[in-house]
């Protein structure tokens, strides 16, 4: 009996749709929902649109101006050095991030003593602000305190270390900050991923006779591809948004040659209150993260409909 009433459920009544499942988690959602969708969406839209209006101050005497601010923009030197530093800044940190991350993880996956401490220790200066590390590498760079002084102390008088202070080399100092921040914090999601990779494929390469750089390099490495994809996204995240560890460091000095894309957008919104300019500076910056996420999206999801 129970199971002709089975198959009468099976056969007759009809089962709910896909949209309908779930509905409890589906309505507790819908505030998040919404809430992106205004603040997030919204507010975006509303940004690019004033993007192209002669809007300086809020509520906005609004005036349709074109492509007008992005010209300005373009011609700006201000920007220019902005984007330069960026790119410069972006290319080398997420170089060293992945090496110097990556190798430290390959290091504390040999099963060393104290892991706990050293992984924490590395993993510390992720804990602070970028204000906070900037200023303590103000102090490190300063050649009156910090590394200079201490290397003419030992007795190289000549030694000369002041990026701080050049303008050729200033993002070079803020780089060796940035690196310093972040590095603990790839080497976590390294160390995780190693930590995920089978036993076996350590034993079968040592049974072969496989050197240890050479299973790290072309079996680890293709396998961690979803861990590297993942930390070059927040990577890069963090880089087009760097702000605060520049204000720290230098304040966009010495002159604007350190200046950086954040800083020209807070610059012309709250000091110019030229918020068209501001407005398309930011503009700017969104299609910067879309080229980071839009490839990042293609590779997570995209993906796994040929697997």
């Amino acid at each position: 009996m129970a199971l002709i009433d089975a198959g009468r459920t099976g056969s007759g009544a009809k089962r709910p749709t896909r949209l309908f499942k779930n509905m409890t988690a589906k309505i507790a959602a819908l505030p998040m929902i919404a809430t992106a969708l205004v603040v997030f969406v919204g507010c975006t839209l509303w940004t690019i649109y004033h993007s192209f209006t002669r809007s300086r101050l809020l509520p906005a005497p609004e005036k349709w101006v074109g492509l007008k601010n992005y010209d300005r923009l373009w011609g700006e030197n201000r920007w220019l050095i902005s984007i330069e530093n960026l790119a410069i800044y972006g290319a080398c940190s997420l170089v060293l991030s992945l090496v110097i991350g990556f190798v430290l993880a390959a290091l504390l996956d040999r099963k060393i003593r104290f892991e706990n401490t050293i992984r924490t220790i590395i993993l510390y200066p992720f804990a602070l602000s970028f204000v906070v590390t900037g200023l303590v590498w103000q102090w490190l760079l300063n050649p009156s305190l910090g590394l200079q002084n201490v290397v003419r102390e030992w007795g190289w008088t000549t030694f000369t270390f002041d990026p701080l202070n050049n303008a050729e080399i200033v993002i070079f100092g803020i780089l060796i900050a940035g690196v310093w921040q972040g590095s603990g914090f790839v080497m976590v999601l390294m160390l995780a991923g190693m930590r995920g990779i089978d036993e076996d494929v350590w034993k079968a390469s040592r049974v072969e006779g496989i050197p240890a750089w050479k299973t790290y390099l072309f079996i680890v490495i293709p396998m961690m591809r979803p861990v590297f994809v993942t930390a070059l996204v927040i990577i890069s995240a963090g880089i087009i948004k760097v702000y605060d560890l520049v204000v720290a460091q230098t304040s966009g000095g010495p002159g604007i040659a350190s200046q950086v894309p954040a800083m020209y957008v807070i610059d012309k919104m709250f000091l110019s209150q030229n918020l068209g300019l501001g407005f398309a500076a930011s503009t700017m910056m969104l299609l910067s993260v879309l080229v980071v996420l839009i490839p990042w999206a293609y590779l997570e999801f995209g993906g796994n409909k040929n697997d």
